[in-house]
């Protein structure tokens, strides 16, 4: 039994290309310098002393610029490709990060914070483009989710190393995060090589390579948009759980912060053997992305059967299951769908939905908790992921058969 865990886990971690490693390593970097987001409220309320509305107004700028940046990025990658858009993210919005510290004009401080967004969130598509290049089909999800392992790793990092350092001196945090990020980019510039062109510019003598626009890609705008709904939802767990954690269950900051960890831990001990495990068995990723969702939703249905406190625990983890099924199989399925020379385009939109749910959720959440109940809440994002899980499944059964794009289109069409 114990020989057959470790190879399992062994052949989970086999067969990556170097250069996925490589980006996953320069993520690490990246997201273990992640500090000012995490503190940026706080710092601008107590360090700043803006009011609660002034805060609000840039952090939701703060999701415009997430919002833009993704399209800008995805826009970049297609024209000047995968390598050189996350090399300029890198440099430029640890640059800007450096910078910030010093801007305390309410004006200034919206506008730098949009750009600073803007240039940092640009990385998000041409970074999957790139991860998509370096994988085969074969393991292209597992590849997505040893990047959502260094992600979850970096924010374990930056979040324990950003508390310390705040709680010295909050511009040491813009120092951290800009320098991580320049190293970042130098690692990538040092060690991943320049790769063929991966642009969608015609060779010269070559006639352009005519390609859908995922604008006017029916089934993809939809899928997006099922994405954003389940967004909507998964990230209540962030923002509007906690809260309940505190005031209905009654659990401490240090209680709520070992939950948060906990789902981290799940990820990086047991994503990558079961994403294994489940590409050599599994066909349709709509499938795996559709029972994923409704754990998702069903991690929020059952904190109204009980107010016990063990049931947070339950919660956690039964949503973090939810998020290794749905997540690294919605971001292949966005890859295959897209073609190689416009896969920042698609990879920019796929981005944008999740930066709408991103910049929405927190409103929602609180403006139903505020005029109805945490119970209300919890019914409604049920609803709602149980409506994007549904969604998923008649969507994988319709484009993951041989059914003709056009026909789709022209059903949705009518």
């Amino acid at each position: 039994m114990v020989q057959q865990t470790l190879r399992l886990y062994r052949n989970a971690y086999q067969g990556l290309s170097p250069s996925i490693w490589l980006l996953a390593g320069v993520m690490l970097i990246n997201r273990c310098g992640t500090m000012v987001l995490p503190f940026l409220t706080l710092y601008l309320t107590q360090h700043l002393h803006y009011s609660l509305t002034d805060t609000g107004i840039v952090m939701a700028i703060y999701g415009m610029g997430a919002f833009v940046g993704t399209f800008l990025g995805g826009r970049l990658t297609d024209r000047f490709g995968f390598y050189h858009t996350q090399l300029f993210s890198l440099l430029f919005s640890g640059v800007f990060l450096l910078g910030l510290q010093f801007v305390t004009d309410f004006y200034w401080l919206c506008a730098s914070v949009f750009t600073f967004t803007l240039l940092g969130d640009a990385f998000r598509p041409a970074n999957q483009a790139a991860i998509a290049h370096y994988s085969e089909a074969d393991n292209r999800t597992r590849a997505f989710s040893l990047n959502r392992l260094a992600i979850n790793l970096g924010w374990a990092v930056g979040g324990g190393l950003g508390g310390l350092l705040a709680s010295v001196n909050y511009s040491l945090l813009f120092w951290a995060d800009g320098l991580t990020c320049i190293v970042a980019g130098l690692v990538l510039w040092g060690f991943l090589p320049v790769p063929p062109q991966t642009t969608s510019q015609a060779q010269p003598g070559q006639e352009p390579v005519p390609v859908m626009s995922p604008y006017r890609d029916v089934p993809f705008v939809l899928f997006v948009c099922l994405c954003a709904l389940n967004g909507l939802v998964f990230m209540q767990f962030f923002s509007q759980q906690p809260l309940y954690f505190k005031q209905t269950l009654g659990l401490s900051e240090a209680q709520i912060g070992l939950l948060m960890a906990l789902n981290g831990i799940l990820i990086v001990c047991v994503e990558m053997a079961l994403i294994y495990r489940l590409e050599q068995s599994i066909r349709q990723k709509s499938a795996i992305i559709a029972v994923g969702v409704s754990l998702i939703a069903s991690s929020f249905f059952i904190l109204n059967v009980t107010n016990w406190p063990g049931i947070a625990v339950v919660s956690v983890v039964i949503n973090t299951i939810g998020e290794m099924l749905a997540l690294p199989f919605m971001l292949s399925f966005a890859v295959e769908r897209a073609g190689t020379v416009n896969r920042g385009e698609y990879l920019a939109l796929y981005s944008m939905g999740w930066a709408f749910a991103q910049t929405a959720a927190p409103a929602f959440g609180s403006q139903v908790v505020t005029h109805a109940s945490f119970g209300a809440l919890w019914f409604a994002v049920t609803a709602l992921g149980l409506l994007a899980a549904a969604g998923f499944w008649w969507l994988g059964r319709r484009v993951e058969q041989p059914t003709p794009i056009s026909t789709l289109t022209t059903e949705a069409a009518t």
